[in-house]
């Protein structure tokens, strides 16, 4: 492909990403793979040079553009190489109009911004959820440790922060490493691994992970816990729980047991954990603010209704692990959000509604005391973008 061709090809995803993202369609990553599947001529390094223009204009682009041109018109104004390629050739973009309308710059709509400086975070904090996210896995400690494997894979170094973490060059085809295959490797970001700490799992204890999803929690809880006791992991997403059985397969976890559940049903699915969990983890469904250096049209997604009903689905999960809970027990609340929203105003949701539960202080390896709990943000800790806390029920 020629460079004008592959700037075409680039405005022509673009044009699909903004689509999908206007009607909750596919992902960027599944669109970009769609579209290389029927275009065998485009070589690695066309694919790898559209792919960079594309996320290079994802990223700019604070709203959600009209149309993939004006996005990558953004780009191009801040690099004569890529200008030059809007010639008008054969497949090639049509030459830049004077004064010809561009996506406007920024790091997430404006409604958006507002609510995360109203959260806290200033203009560079904001600035870093736009930057790109480093390749981190876990060392599952059932089968390895970490000095091992970094032994093993020169390649890697140790991650800052979570003890059984190690980071790979990015693009790095984990999937083809024998570690990965013998289950001595997880994918799971460093801030991921950090929070499920929290939980303070010990052998021998019944756990529940209220929102498994594919069970990356999950399994870093059956490893903590030395394959001793019960982690009952549950979901409402069938396709997601479904992928944890082979993972658990792979990762030597024999503790886990699985539970998809009728969503607003929860509770009769689960009355004979009523009252018994020694631990309930909720990772809950939410903005997903914290994950942009891996999905940056998420920006795109999100509308102040959406929010406000993930708020609420929020509320229904932490009543639900409420009832789970023995007394004395601990509840940890997770979401990979900055927004205190979602975060620390749903602690003090929860505080008022449920009489007698506390909060307990927390240390991790990274992040910063923010309000009830921990947050944790990709400019300072360098992990995708968290808030956890940690509750007590009473005796």
């Amino acid at each position: 492909m020629t460079p004008p061709a592959r700037t075409q090809a680039a405005i022509e995803l673009l044009d699909q990403i903004i689509a999908a993202a206007r009607e909750s369609g596919a992902a960027a990553d599944t669109l970009i793979a769609r579209y290389f599947a029927t275009r065998r001529y485009a070589g690695s390094k066309d694919r790898r040079a559209v792919r960079e223009l594309v996320y290079a204009a994802v990223r700019k682009a604070g709203d959600r553009p009209e149309n993939g041109r004006t996005a990558m018109l953004l780009v191009a104004d801040a690099d004569p190489e890529l200008a030059a390629t809007f010639d008008g050739s054969t497949h090639a973009p049509a030459p830049i109009a004077k004064d010809e309308p561009r996506a406007r710059a920024g790091v997430a709509p404006q409604w958006l911004t507002k609510a995360l400086r109203a959260s806290g975070l200033d203009g560079a904090a904001l600035t870093d959820l736009a930057g790109r996210a480093t390749l981190d896995l876990r060392v599952n400690t059932l089968i390895a440790d970490r000095a091992t494997v970094l032994g093993a894979l020169p390649e890697a170094e140790a991650t800052p922060h979570a003890p059984y973490g190690i980071r790979l060059p990015t693009g790095t085809n984990v999937e083809a490493l024998p570690l990965f295959n013998e289950g001595a490797l997880e994918v799971q970001d460093e801030g991921s691994q950090i929070v499920g700490l929290a939980m303070q799992a010990k052998p021998g204890e019944r756990i529940v992970d209220l929102c498994a999803g594919a069970g990356g929690k999950t399994l870093a809880l059956a490893a903590t816990m030395a394959n001793e006791g019960v982690v009952l992991a549950c979901d409402t997403d069938r396709n997601r729980l479904s992928r944890l059985a082979p993972r658990a397969t792979r990762a030597g976890a024999t503790i886990i047991e699985s539970r998809l559940l009728n969503p607003t049903r929860e509770i009769e699915a689960l009355s004979e954990w009523a009252g018994r969990a020694d631990g309930v983890l909720v990772d809950a469904p939410c903005s997903g603010t914290g994950t942009w250096r891996r999905n940056p049209e998420a920006r795109w997604r999100l509308t102040p209704d959406r929010v406000s009903r993930l708020q609420s689905t929020q509320q229904q999960v932490l009543s639900v692990a409420a009832t789970l809970v023995k007394p004395g027990g601990a509840l940890v609340y997770i979401v990979c959000s900055l927004l205190d929203a979602e975060g620390n105003d749903q602690v003090k949701w929860f505080l008022n509604a449920h009489p007698g539960w506390t909060t307990e202080p927390l240390t991790l390896p990274a992040g910063a005391k923010h309000g009830h709990g921990i947050r944790l943000e990709p400019g300072r800790d360098g992990t995708d973008g968290f808030f956890v806390a940690r509750l007590r029920a009473a005796c």
